[in-house]
């Protein structure tokens, strides 16, 4: 697979498309940091790169388009679609938040709250692209879909990114998986997963993919039962880091960039972040390390979890 050409590819297609979001060297819960704040995407993460870089990558049908989503790929689909004109159905498990839930719904996709997890919800959009036709719009493991994920790290280099090291949060692993083969191995890439949804750290030590369970606060987004393959493949070659970190430092991480950044982001936009606040990664003397925000779609209330 050539990722740099595919990666170029679609960062000219999705010109015009999506935001180019901030990104800025600041001190951070006592660290000197690269940040990226991809939360400003479109949708209010940077799903909405792969899911424009896929319905202008082909010739959707009749029946539009169909995705599973923990909430953050469905919200993503149903604004590209909807700025593009092709009807959409959005599953999603009942752990999505309902602010995710609100977001697909006022995009004029049609929402499908399925019992169980994310992988009850992709056995349902799968039911769905077999009766209707529709297109069905991969959250992590498809190759238009990595490469608009990578279309931000491209971005980030062309800010003028000064960094060792990459903090980036992982669920089933599309935006890392898009951030390695942009990168190629010329920067260290740490992975960071929560301890109760770690499904690269899993498949990491196992040696291939496998089945994990998935709980905890980042669950609606980071809630992948299985790494995908791509991204498995890609952080196999590179040899990367992978850390976990419990819920408390995720949620103690949303903290500090509500309270010295006026940030309020939902727990995986905070969970790479968490991997320094709470000491689980500690970088060497002269480290240059940078943070990637991802997510922000939590409940509106910073008060409330």
């Amino acid at each position: 697979m050539d990722w740099q050409a595919e990666i170029t590819a679609a960062r000219a297609r999705i010109a015009g498309h999506i935001r180019q979001t901030p990104a800025a060297r600041m001190t951070l819960g006592g660290h000197d940091l690269w940040l990226k704040f991809e939360q400003m995407q479109h949708s209010g993460s940077f799903k909405a790169r792969g899911a424009f870089n896929t319905l202008l990558s082909a010739d959707v049908p009749a029946a539009g388009v169909v995705a599973a989503s923990g909430g953050n790929h469905g919200a993503a689909v149903a604004y590209a679609a909807a700025q593009l004109g092709y009807p959409a159905h959005i599953f999603v498990p009942e752990v999505s938040s309902p602010s995710k839930i609100a977001l697909i719904e006022r995009s004029g996709a049609t929402c499908h709250v399925v019992p169980g997890l994310y992988a009850d919800a992709m056995e349902r959009a799968r039911a769905h692209e077999a009766e209707t036709g529709a297109m069905q719009i991969h959250a992590y493991d498809a190759v238009p879909t990595v490469a608009g994920q990578g279309t931000l790290m491209a971005e980030w280099e062309a800010q003028g990114l000064e960094a060792d090291t990459i903090l980036i949060a992982v669920g089933g692993g599309g935006l890392i998986a898009g951030s390695l083969a942009c990168l190629a191995g010329r920067r260290k890439v740490v992975a960071v997963e929560p301890e109760t949804s770690c499904a690269l750290n899993a498949a990491l030590a196992a040696g291939h993919p496998v089945d994990v369970p998935v709980s905890g606060i980042a669950a609606d987004a980071l809630g992948a039962r299985r790494v995908g393959d791509i991204c498995f493949g890609l952080a196999q070659a590179q040899g990367i880091a992978s850390v976990t970190v419990p819920d408390a430092a995720i949620a103690e991480a949303r903290q500090v960039l509500w309270r010295d950044l006026r940030q309020w982001v939902e727990p995986s936009g905070a969970c790479a972040l968490a991997v320094l606040t709470s000491g689980a990664y500690v970088p060497s003397a002269g480290e240059r390390v940078a943070v990637l925000i991802c997510g922000a779609n939590p409940s509106p209330d910073p008060s409330e979890p």
